[in-house]
């Protein structure tokens, strides 16, 4: 009796196998990536979920220490803080509301 070669397997028509082969390829670049320290490159929706994630918190950051320091040297503690991690906020929200609206006008 004759054994079969590792992974093959006859009962399954070419196609199946080649699908097979492709994805064994594809798991092995994966793993071969994550052994060197390369990294696949991320996609188009993860870098714009990245920037609007990184707009949004930047700007009640932004907006929270900008007041903070400014209510510390006017002494007028919470008015300039609140005043101004609103501004933030707001300023990043419609920031991400461009955002969207240029990507909406780029897949049209």
């Amino acid at each position: 009796m004759v054994e079969e070669g590792p992974g093959q397997d006859d009962g399954l028509p070419p196609d199946a196998r080649l699908d097979r082969l492709e994805q064994r390829l594809a798991e092995a670049q994966q793993r071969e990536a994550i052994r060197t320290g390369h990294k696949p490159a991320s996609d188009a929706s993860e870098q714009l979920g990245q920037k609007v994630l990184a707009t949004l918190i930047g700007g009640l950051l932004g907006g929270g220490l900008i007041g903070w320091a400014l209510d510390r040297l006017f002494g007028t503690w919470p008015v300039l803080f609140l005043t101004l991690l609103v501004l933030g906020t707001a300023s990043g929200f419609w920031s991400i509301i461009k955002m969207s609206n240029a990507q909406t006008k780029k897949d049209r």
